[in-house]
């Protein structure tokens, strides 16, 4: 099977996407036509396309399934190394454990550049399209990362870490901390943020409260702002943590004060975990617009608890989905789904818990159009309709049945049913081909 690696070109498998108007669109034998521009030009039933239709010619991949790529709000480069390891610790042994002697080696930006360039076939082998991402604290390292997110082809929004309290440079001067990290963090940004045509972006990337004092906070919030790129931080992940936190600025009222003093806070803003938030933290975020990616993966691994999700979107906070590697273990967002849901249920089953629990379609929403979203990129990306950017991967749901044997024809099952396999049956090679404005990435196995 041949896939295109370049548009224009024409897509015929089962077509299955969220809309941006509700719902979603299931066509069990479909048509994406991709325009030479990289933006779907046309999506629907193969019996509907036009009959004047001047689109190349239908690749025919059935029976794979066309879906909107998956957008991935939360991951450490880094610490894919270490994916799998520190099992139930608690987060601040885990990070010195496991996790800052890593990112200690990117001090060597060939060690980044080597690291990342392999990172990112493995984020677009599971389906990951977008991907919002945490470095370490070295320059050097992370301008190495843009140049290996700009050869593979993904749409990358990517940070130095800041960190001015603690930190793992040992060979920094630590009066020159605060000014060193954001005038790197500057000169990486006006480097990076928006090119190739918006692609590739920045994200001002202070770590989180116990690593920084005030003074960044504010300075990196004010470097955001200015430069309209993104601000990403952890919040309320771990009793632990919270607890530091609130040792550490006493005058805050809770952990998303601090974060609101600081003037972090609003739509550009995608705050990570989220998992112990009072009533009034969920207000403040709902009303500052702030963004939240739910990371169930590593919530679980490392102990940290379960998110009360449903009570989140009836509040109307806005939530995408985050794989967290290496705190989660995994860099499939089909497998943060499955951990995801079964939370849910157990936090009604345990915890008593009345929130709804949601079904296969609003998970794959989630980590598709609602991440999108969360990084204002709604408009052009997370769905598969007319004018967006062609984002989209194929993924063959044989690769889910539980016998090798067992006839399973993808083309005649319900939309929630093949869904369903994905998430609680995922296969590691049922990503078959992901493409990022009609480029198709290196990384998924190619078809036989």
């Amino acid at each position: 099977m041949h896939l295109p690696d370049r548009p224009p070109f024409t897509l015929r498998a089962r077509v299955l996407t969220p809309l941006a108007a509700g719902g979603i669109a299931d066509h069990p034998d479909g048509l994406v036509e991709v325009g030479a521009d990289g933006r779907i030009g046309w999506v629907g039933a193969a019996s509907d396309r036009p009959a004047a239709a001047a689109a190349p010619e239908p690749v025919d991949l059935r029976p794979l399934v066309v879906m909107p790529g998956l957008v991935d709000l939360h991951a450490h480069l880094p610490q894919l190394p270490n994916a799998g390891l520190g099992f139930g610790l608690d987060l601040l042994t885990w990070l010195d454990r496991y996790i800052f002697p890593l990112e200690r080696r990117w001090e060597d930006p060939e060690v980044a550049a080597k690291l990342t360039a392999s990172a990112f076939r493995s984020f677009a082998a599971a389906g990951t399209t977008t991907l919002l991402a945490y470095g370490a604290v070295y320059k050097a390292a992370m301008d190495a990362a843009f140049i290996s997110a700009e050869a593979h082809g993904i749409r990358a929004i990517l940070g130095k870490v800041m960190m001015d309290r603690i930190t793992y440079d040992e060979d920094i001067e630590r009066s020159t901390l605060l000014d060193r990290s954001l005038r790197e963090s500057e000169e990486l940004c006006a480097r990076w943020h928006g090119a190739d045509d918006g692609r590739l972006g920045y994200a001002v990337t202070p770590r989180f409260a116990v690593s920084c004092t005030a003074e960044m906070l504010e300075a990196s919030a004010a470097l955001a702002a200015r430069t309209g790129a993104w601000w990403q931080t952890h919040v309320s992940e771990d009793p632990g943590e919270i607890a530091e936190v609130g040792r550490l600025f006493p005058g805050a009222r809770d952990y998303v004060d601090v974060y609101d003093r600081a003037g972090g806070l609003g739509q550009r803003t995608v705050l990570a975990h989220a998992i112990h938030l009072s009533d009034r933290e969920i207000g403040r975020l709902v009303e500052t617009g702030t963004r939240v990616a739910h990371c169930p993966s590593s919530n679980l691994f490392l102990a940290s608890g379960i998110m009360p999700l449903a009570r989140y979107l009836e509040a109307g906070l806005s939530v995408g989905l985050g794989t967290d590697v290496a705190g989660g273990p995994d860099a499939s967002l089909f497998t943060v789904m499955r951990v995801g849901a079964y939370a849910q249920v157990a936090r009604r089953t345990v915890a008593g818990d009345a929130g709804a629990i949601l079904g296969p379609l609003d998970w794959l929403r989630l980590g598709t159009l609602a991440g999108a979203r969360a990084l204002g990129l709604g408009d052009r990306i997370g769905s598969l309709e007319s004018g967006k950017e062609a984002d989209l991967i194929a993924v063959d749901p044989r690769k889910t049945v539980a016998l090798p044997d067992l006839a399973y024809d993808p083309e005649r099952v319900e939309s929630e049913e093949l869904v369903s396999r994905l998430i609680f049956r995922a296969h590691p090679d049922m990503v078959r081909g992901a493409w990022v404005r009609g480029r198709r990435l290196e990384g998924p196995v190619l078809p036989s």
